[in-house]
């Protein structure tokens, strides 16, 4: 089976745009549309214990506004019934015989990642740079202070070019140590944690796979730690989302079972 990105087809037509991966006979949302416009009805392929959510996919699939929100209000509306693989946005199997064999190919292994993230949500914890901390940067930096007083007795480019990388690297370094003190707090509330991808000004990028009963106090935990080092860091949280992080069957990448990732 090919999974298309946005934009793609398959050579005999659009194809079936594959939401997510749940075990048979998990209900579909009532009223809910999925990507298009207007939006083709929902259905499910299956084979034995698990199944495809999916719909016929727009001739000209695109990373519309419109369709990244119906994708994720489907994947969290899904979550409701049942344990969901969440497939990332544009992914296309060629056809419905395609996605039945992958279904079975990969049915050991959408049963062990649907057991795992069964009762669970993920969070993305993100830590960045205190901007608007520079008084306490300064006042708790003396390397900072030195170079701000030499700036203002003998101003000029370079003198301002570097206070400005010495702020910098201070800032990034604080929000740096405050993400791994946040990591190590939240960590032991979590069955399993994830690295995200690089994100430029991000110390710190890390989803966790949280029981939707500690939720709660996951956030307020977050919260909290986020309320105490304020001039430290900005922490950012999502949540609850789909487990996007956590599908991958045998250690495989998260697109292994069915292209998504």
């Amino acid at each position: 089976m090919r999974a298309d990105g946005p934009g793609t087809g398959t050579a005999d037509g659009p194809g079936l745009y594959v939401y997510a991966v749940v075990r048979a006979g998990t209900p579909l949302p009532r009223k809910s549309g999925g990507v298009g416009s207007p939006p083709a009805p929902l259905r499910t392929v299956g084979v034995g214990p698990v199944a495809a959510v999916v719909s016929a996919a727009p001739a000209h699939l695109r990373a519309r506004r419109r369709d990244l929100l119906a994708h994720q209000e489907l994947l969290t509306r899904l979550a409701g019934g049942g344990p969901v693989l969440p497939m990332r946005f544009g992914m296309v199997a060629p056809d419905e015989d395609a996605l039945r064999a992958q279904l079975t190919r990969a049915e050991a292994g959408h049963l062990a990642a649907l057991d795992r993230v069964d009762g669970h949500i993920e969070m993305n914890v993100k830590a960045l740079p205190a901007h608007d901390s520079l008084a306490a940067l300064v006042a708790g930096d003396a390397a900072v202070r030195r170079l701000r007083e030499e700036t203002r007795r003998r101003p000029g480019y370079e003198a301002n070019v570097r206070l400005g990388a010495a702020v910098a690297s201070a800032l990034a370094r604080r929000a740096g140590d405050a993400g791994r003190r946040v990591l190590r707090d939240l960590a032991p509330m979590a069955r399993a944690t994830a690295g995200g991808p690089e994100v430029p000004g991000c110390a710190l990028n890390v989803s966790f796979l949280v029981a939707r009963a500690d939720s709660d106090r996951f956030r307020a935990t977050a919260d909290r730690f986020a309320a105490a080092h304020r001039d430290h860091v900005e922490l950012r949280l999502a949540g609850p989302l789909p487990c996007y992080s956590f599908v991958d069957a045998g250690n495989t990448s998260p697109s292994a079972p069915i292209g998504g990732g």
